[in-house]
Order: C-alpha cells, then structure tokens, then sequence
C-alpha cells in the first residue's frame, strides 16, 4: 500500500515572516499558502479578486503586494515560456528587491528552454535578494483540477504527447518542496529539478484512472496541430491554442522522460507515486 506523507518540518525562517504567495488561487500557489500558513508564516495570498490585489497582466499591482514582505513564492501566469515572461520577470525581480524582498523561490517547467531565459532575467534583476528555482515537470493533477480534468470526465484524456512517458509530480509533493526553500537555509542560488518517481506513460495515466474511479479512462494521442484546432475549438484564439500546443509537443517528445531525486533530497522522503495520486482522487482501492 502506497501512502503520501507531508513533510513535517515546522519552523519557519524568522518567526510571523511575511511571504506572498503569487497566483495564490492556482493548484500549486493555494498549496503553498496553506502550509506557510500552517508553519506560522503572514501570508499574502496575491490574486485577481483576493485581499491582497495582484494580477500577472496588471504590473502596477506588484510593487503594493510586494512592499514589506520577507519572502515571495514566484509562480509566473500562463507560464515562463510563454511571450513576456522574460520581460515581466526583470520587473518583478527589481521591485522585489526595491521593496526589500529577501528571498525568491521561482517556479520553473523542467525542460524549457524559454523558461531558462526567464530565470535568468528574474535572477540578474533581483540580484540583491537570494533565489531559488523550482523546476517541476508535469502536475499530476493536470488531470484532475487543470487542463485535462474535463476530458477524464468525459471518459478521455486527449493530448498530443505520442507514447512518451513523463515522470508527472503531485502538486503536494511540489508545495512542500517550494515552502521548504522559502522557510530553510541552504537553497540560495541553487536550481531543483522535481519530479515523480518514475516516468509514467498516458496510456498508463488513463489505465490508473479507470482502476480507481471504476470507469473507462482512455488516451488518445493526437498531433500538435490538432490539439491546437481542438483548443481553438474550446474558445482559445489561434495564436495561443498554437502556442500551447507546440509547448505541450515540445515537452513531451521524450528529453523529460527520466525521474529525479529532487523530492528526495529536499523533503527526505519519496515523491507520491501517479498510481496512489489517481487512488485518492478517485477513490480506487490503495496502489
């Protein structure tokens, strides 16, 4: 029986440090929030509509929900390789440092190499303040709560991702690893790649998913230029559905399909595995 336990680590860097939670209202930023919170961390929880105003697409909102705080979780909307991310990056990087932010950790997509651009940009313009990357490969709960969760609804998972595996991280998993290089030393400068276990194929995701919720799951590989016709479809204009879906094909054409030690080494345990994700979610019996 496979289980997932959360780190359980409790002290915070300094006591009632101030950390603001960017995207706060996303899979892994309401995650991160709840557990600064649960260490004894102030958190600003930065969203659109929240108490604490801040929107990725609205830059005169950072400077307010930065000024003051100790520590930011960096989670860039839709993503660091998407066009802008390099530029908003540079911004954001100096405000923190002007409004005194000591500490950074960035959320990064493993295998980008737009995102590594991104990175650099956030570290040379915050160079006064420490950072840390977190690069994550794909989120386990892309199939429950994200991208694909209508179509595993609906009985399919459709994706442009060929037979490649991925090693897909839990998001609980990530959070831990994100709050402990915000509340510990020693993860200045340094760059963490996170993954699962092991890589995991979608015809095996699909499989997971029809054991524990007791109904068919199929995978339907497509090609990158009809799963952006299909994202069109959806409502997305031509340009992003494209965009999206070239980052996708990008991602899973095989360079990421070799699991890391990063969960392990961070957290001192074992990441949760897709099998045990899919039987919580699910409801299944216990991988």
């Amino acid at each position: 029986m496979t289980t997932h336990t959360q780190n359980t680590q409790t002290a915070p860097t300094a006591p009632a440090a101030t950390v603001l939670v960017t995207s706060a209202t996303g899979k892994t930023g309401r995650r991160v929030a709840e557990r600064l919170a649960a260490r004894g961390a102030t958190v600003r929880a930065g969203s659109r509509t929240g108490a604490t105003p801040f929107d990725w697409e609205a830059p005169e909102t950072w400077a307010p929900a930065l000024r003051g705080a100790d520590a930011a979780y960096v989670a860039y909307y839709p993503d660091l390789a998407a066009p802008g991310a390099v530029e908003a990056m540079e911004t954001f990087g100096r405000l923190a440092v002007e409004n005194g932010v000591g500490r950074l950790t960035l959320l990064s997509g493993r295998g980008e190499p737009e995102a590594v651009q991104a990175e650099e940009s956030l570290r040379a313009a915050a160079s006064g303040a420490e950072l840390t990357v977190v690069r994550a490969s794909f989120f386990a709960q892309n199939f429950s709560e994200g991208l694909l969760a209508e179509g595993v609804a609906e009985g399919a998972v459709v994706f442009p991702a060929g037979d490649t595996a991925e090693p897909f991280i839990d998001a609980d998993d990530l959070a831990d690893v994100v709050v402990e290089t915000l509340t510990a030393d020693g993860h200045a400068g340094r760059v963490h790649e996170v993954t699962g276990p092991r890589p995991v194929a979608f015809a095996e995701v699909a499989a997971e998913i029809s054991r524990a919720s007791g109904r068919p799951v199929a995978y339907l590989p497509v090609s990158e230029a009809d799963y952006a016709a299909m994202l069109a479809g959806f409502g997305l204009s031509a340009p992003e559905a494209e965009w999206l879906a070239a980052l996708f094909a990008t991602l899973l054409d095989g360079h990421n399909a070799s699991a890391t030690d990063g969960v392990k080494r961070i957290l001192g345990r074992e990441p949760r595995s897709f099998a045990a994700f899919a039987s919580e979610t699910w409801g299944g019996p216990a991988a």
